[in-house]
């Protein structure tokens, strides 16, 4: 079971509280998350693209890195560890992504990869006058699927002549090409998302369910699967999850209990509003698919709250779903959640034991000293 990193690229990463850890984003602060990161042997980085925030009294995301720059640095220094960053394709052409992801793959040595978007929250792009109107919301995985179609045949030839509605290619040029196989994730959950990823995704990008529910997501492997059966390629999930973990069950709860306490109610309400307003695609915004499933105050993403030793043994449960390739987690507070779960949490998983026999935790060493 491969994990990996969500990125907190933008301010108080994803919890939308007054009594969360408030920090601003910044290089050091992603750096020292990932490269501890690749010394707990985590698979993967990732980060997303976000434009506009949800403001409230956090001011939630109002303050972001830019994803390639960020992601460029960080290749720069790690070395072993698969790096991510996300297009936002509205508004970035895709011969100029193209570009930017061999850049980086020449920087990393083969270990970049592109996570695509297509954009769900209007503002973002109306407040730069690049907002299509909301019928865009009900082409948008046609026009994604032109987009990735671009990508591919630059990086794969150098070259592009691709003749569509959204897209006109005139001889398109991009050289160097990646000298490894660029990964591409998709988050695609509702059937026109997961059909989409059946076609041109190497990876399922879907966000988990519940709080300490950590199989319900399954049955959008199930349908993923549906699509994967008529496409025929293999197309594998990556789940997202939040870890709020402590030494006992007690102290978990009482954090998570302490968010929801503070919650940003302006900032939930902004969230919200702008996740209800995509209603012609299959209600495939990702808000709008969580809703209610766990609690606002962390996007609604599937959460699992509780000791070192009950967290190891749901990420255990995740890794027997069918279909899984790996757990995206967030923390509470990235800089102890990733030292915790490289030194209290992964040496209890069965799914990550040949990642603890090439290294061994400091606590283990010290006891066995």
């Amino acid at each position: 079971m491969k994990i990996g990193v969500f990125c907190p690229i933008g301010n108080n990463g994803w919890l939308l509280s007054e009594n969360a850890p408030q920090y601003m984003p910044t290089f050091e602060l992603n750096k020292q998350i990932v490269q501890r990161a690749e010394h707990y042997g985590f698979d993967f980085a990732l980060s997303m693209i976000k434009l506009r925030g949800f403001g409230g009294k956090t001011e939630f995301w109002d303050h972001n890195l830019e994803t390639f720059t960020l992601m460029a640095g960080l290749a720069a220094v790690t070395s072993k560890i698969k790096i991510y960053a996300t297009a936002a394709t509205l508004v970035m052409p895709p011969a100029i992504v193209a570009r930017m992801a061999s850049t980086i793959d020449s920087i990393s040595n083969g270990r970049f990869g592109l996570n695509v978007v297509t954009g769900w929250q209007a503002p973002e792009y109306s407040q730069m006058g690049m907002w299509p109107g909301d019928e865009y919301f009900g082409k948008r995985y046609e026009y994604l699927s032109e987009y990735v179609q671009i990508l591919k045949e630059l990086w794969a030839t150098g070259q592009s002549d691709f003749k569509g509605e959204h897209f006109q290619m005139d001889d398109c040029r991009v050289s160097p090409q990646p000298q490894s196989e660029m990964k591409i994730i998709c988050a695609g959950q509702s059937d026109t998302g997961l059909e989409f990823s059946a076609q041109h995704a190497d990876y399922n990008f879907v966000f988990g369910k519940g709080l300490n529910t950590p199989t319900a997501y399954a049955e959008i492997n199930d349908r993923l699967k549906h699509f994967t059966d008529q496409t025929g390629r293999d197309v594998q999930t990556y789940v997202l999850f939040m870890v709020i973990a402590a030494e006992n069950d007690a102290k978990a709860m009482a954090k998570w209990q302490s968010y929801n306490d503070g919650a940003d109610v302006e900032a939930i309400n902004w969230l919200m509003n702008q996740g209800g307003k995509d209603t012609k695609s299959g209600t495939d915004t990702n808000i709008r698919q969580m809703a209610s499933s766990v609690s606002p105050v962390n996007i609604n993403m599937g959460t699992l709250v509780g000791s070192y030793e009950k967290v190891a043994a749901m990420l255990d449960e995740i890794a027997e779903i069918q279909g899984t390739e790996g757990i995206l987690l967030t923390f509470d507070d990235f800089v102890q959640g990733v030292e915790d779960f490289g030194e209290r949490i992964q040496p209890l998983m069965k799914s990550r034991q040949e990642v603890v026999a090439e290294y061994q935790p400091t606590q283990t060493l010290e006891k066995s000293a």
